[in-house]
């Protein structure tokens, strides 16, 4: 017999992109995800997802609201996208009940307290990301934050990018499957997978050699550590050097562009502007130390 993992996806305040992503996972594919089994015996059975679903209207929002009914404490429920709290949250609504809408607020609220597990996928709910950026007239908060507020206490996996990669996401579901949910040895301070942000970029950068010898590019296209031109790889978690992007062709700091820190806590607001250098922050001083011996020389 094939067990089926139910799936809801829900999507809040964000861009798609999280979605998107994921339906770009290589190996396995999302049809893998999708129609196989994800390992030996269990079967991903993704009863609601806004992007890929066919149905729509209440059709869809039986499915999902039935799927929370009759699969109380077996689903997992994946959140998309920060949550809108302001005004009682009228500004982001899924769907409708007696002919009201119903906010993106109370959904998670439901759905979350009877979940086996809920997974923040990308930044935006992993932390808040750009919608709960300031002024935030919105009021949009993480899922994190949101589950304090409402005396939530639910397993929560934060899958932190903007966006992240599809294998963080992926390898977090087969890991839930394989071995059951994630011990808290298992997750960083963030609740974020230490099996994908266990490091920082600047520990597995290919131009780390460069910060070491303190040789910094000046400009786009030098050769160079990217320090100096804004990048946040010494204080971001993930493991982008190792596994690159796009079914594993290249990543930023690859292209010639700094890191943003798009899994931070701190993006967009603290890790921004993106192409000016970080201050007030510790750094290995290797490379400040033959910068400055270099500069006295000179």
């Amino acid at each position: 017999m094939v067990k089926e993992l139910p799936v809801i996806y829900l999507q809040t305040a964000a861009c798609s992109g999280c979605a998107v992503t994921m339906l770009n996972t290589a190996s396995p594919t999302i049809k893998n995800v999708l129609i196989d089994q994800l390992a030996p015996g269990v079967h991903i059975n993704l009863k609601f997802h806004p992007v890929i679903m066919a149905a729509a209207g209440e059709l869809a929002i039986q499915v999902m609201e039935d799927t929370a009914k009759r699969q109380k404490g077996e689903y997992v429920l994946v959140v998309d996208g920060a949550v809108p709290t302001a005004d009682g949250g009228v500004y982001g609504v899924v769907g409708e009940r007696n002919g009201k809408p119903v906010t993106m607020q109370q959904r998670v609220e439901e759905l979350a307290k009877d979940a086996l597990v809920v997974i923040a996928i990308g930044t935006c709910a992993s932390f808040g990301g750009i919608p709960a950026s300031p002024p935030n007239p919105t009021g949009c908060v993480s899922v994190q934050n949101f589950f304090t507020t409402k005396k939530i206490n639910k397993p929560l996996i934060n899958i932190a990018g903007c966006p992240p990669h599809p294998d963080w996401f992926v390898g977090t579901v087969a890991s839930i499957i394989l071995y059951g949910l994630p011990k808290p040895e298992d997750l960083d301070d963030f609740l974020r997978p230490k099996l994908f942000y266990g490091k920082l970029i600047h520990e597995n950068c290919p131009r780390r050699a460069y910060f070491d010898e303190g040789k910094f590019a000046k400009k786009f296209g030098e050769e160079g550590c990217l320090y100096e031109l804004g990048c946040k790889g010494p204080i971001t978690h993930a493991d982008c050097p190792i596994r690159h992007w796009n079914s594993g062709t290249n990543w930023v700091i690859g292209a010639g562009a700094p890191c943003n820190g798009c899994t931070q806590p701190e993006f967009p607001n603290e890790t921004a502007p993106f192409y000016e250098k970080l201050i007030d922050v510790d750094l290995p001083v290797v490379g400040a130390y033959w910068a400055n011996k270099e500069a006295n020389n000179g």
